[in-house]
């Protein structure tokens, strides 16, 4: 996921009690994690974002395919196995995973891991994959090839040398979880924002709603674009802003289509609102695959979802929305 989103003031309201406001960030997942809570005190605001980002780091112990020490690491070595019992957080995220797999035709799919890494090796390197190692990576690649057993809570990878990738969905979850962490603490008016991706509870004392700012990169900006006002919802962007690589002349992102083995090429944003960030995360990385027309469709089977998608073409700057323009304003208000 990219950074594309920035917060703006919100609307003024009737003013609601006094509370204390509490704004704070941590490094976590390969990006920065920022909490903007409201607290009755500012030890309840402390503790409560303290447990939030220990929430968030123990995620990242399980969840990370940077780290080998992870559970999903540690899952991926034994690929090619018997099934392997595994903790009730890698097996719901993974449970969601292959819900968003089947949903999407396997234009979201975690098992994409081996062609990822050749990908990040050619964004390091600037050099194309050789055809012979995606092909080779690509026998590895296949949702169906994921075999979970949720009852027994185990988990079974079907090939020696599967690696799953977890980056198109496991912030959302995070942010989620955080989220979850901060009512258990009373917090019940917060923002937690990681990268691009945003969730947000009860909006701030004296507000409608969190009011935040699509901050694509030019030429993709649309000056005209009113910002979006968010209570109790996620908001999701993808794109390429950040993570790129040009070879050959050819603009090459970081998401990768797991049924070609190929990075997306050209520039493009997605922007999703959902419910949760683990719906908005998962279905804005699906709908950067699927493109304007199957992406479109299948936002519109999600209950309280609303996307749109802003690409760079030869004919110039193209925009796709899940509904009409006034949908697309009002959108993450109508999501509770």
């Amino acid at each position: 996921m990219g950074g594309l989103l920035a917060l703006q003031p919100a609307p003024l309201v009737v003013p609601a009690e006094p509370l204390v406001r509490h704004e704070t960030s941590e490094p976590h997942r390969g990006t920065t994690f920022r909490l903007v809570l409201y607290a009755a005190s500012p030890e309840q605001a402390a503790r409560a974002a303290q447990a939030a980002f220990a929430r968030v780091a123990e995620l990242e112990a399980i969840l990370s395919d940077y780290r080998a020490d992870s559970e999903l690491m540690a899952l991926c070595r034994r690929a090619g196995g018997p099934p392997v019992p595994v903790g009730p957080d890698l097996l719901r995220v993974l449970s969601a995973s292959q819900e968003w797999a089947r949903r999407s035709g396997g234009a979201f799919d975690v098992t994409v891991g081996p062609v990822v890494q050749l990908w990040r090796r050619a964004r390091r390197i600037g050099e194309m994959p050789r055809a012979p190692a995606l092909a080779e990576a690509r026998t590895l690649v296949g949702y169906h090839k994921l075999l979970l057993d949720v009852p027994a809570g185990t988990v079974r990878l079907a090939q020696s040398g599967m690696r799953l990738d977890l980056g198109g969905i496991a912030k959302g979850f995070a942010a989620d979880e955080a989220q979850g962490v901060l009512r258990a603490h009373g917090i019940t008016r917060a923002l937690v924002a990681a990268g691009g991706d945003v969730v947000v509870s009860g909006p701030p004392p004296g507000r409608s709603g969190w009011s935040i700012a699509l901050a694509l990169p030019a030429p993709l900006r649309d000056p005209e674009a009113p910002p979006l006002e968010l209570r109790e919802a996620a908001v999701s962007t993808s794109g390429d802003a950040e993570q790129f690589v040009t070879l050959d002349g050819v603009r090459y992102s970081h998401i990768v289509d797991p049924r070609t083995g190929m990075a997306l090429t050209g520039r493009a944003g997605v922007t999703v609102v959902a419910p949760t960030g683990t719906t908005a995360d998962a279905l804005a990385t699906a709908i950067s695959v699927l493109g304007p027309e199957r992406g479109l469709r299948l936002a519109a089977a999600i209950p309280g979802a609303s996307a749109w998608i802003v690409q760079e073409t030869p004919a110039g700057i193209r925009r796709f929305e899940s509904g009409t323009g006034k949908e697309r304003r009002h959108a993450a208000t109508q999501v509770r």
